[in-house]
């Protein structure tokens, strides 16, 4: 038996001075509410981005390396009008191998790492 319950966020990587850009990816593009970060965690920069279910945490990592391989698997409502909003703003969506009962791909966000996004069939 687990005693895992769920997750409460994701932390993902950015360079220092990356929150103009997050918040333009997080915010504008993927519909994500900024949330302030308690003050003594405001700190060291970064932001956190929430919405239905859903928190992502952007921080700053000193020798940031985007992950590329390692990724959140986001669930999305409808997968083809978030990806002509992304591809609009110059956002590369790539389409996913096929996974039974799933449309998905991959977009990288301002920093490279890779997300994946998932809409349920």
């Amino acid at each position: 038996m687990s005693l895992l319950t769920g997750i409460d966020h994701v932390q993902l990587a950015m360079p220092h001075g990356g929150e103009v850009h997050a918040r333009k990816f997080w915010g504008d593009l993927m519909g994500l509410e900024e949330v302030a970060k308690p003050g003594h965690l405001a700190v060291n920069g970064g932001c956190w981005f929430e919405g239905e279910g859903i928190s992502i945490h952007c921080g700053v990592e000193d020798a940031f390396l985007p992950a590329r391989r390692a990724h959140p698997a986001l669930l999305v409502e409808n997968l083809g009008a978030l990806v002509a909003k992304l591809q609009a703003a110059g956002i590369k969506f790539k389409p996913g191998k096929e996974l039974e009962g799933y449309r998905r791909g991959d977009v990288d966000d301002p920093f490279g790492n890779r997300i994946e996004l998932m809409e349920k069939l």
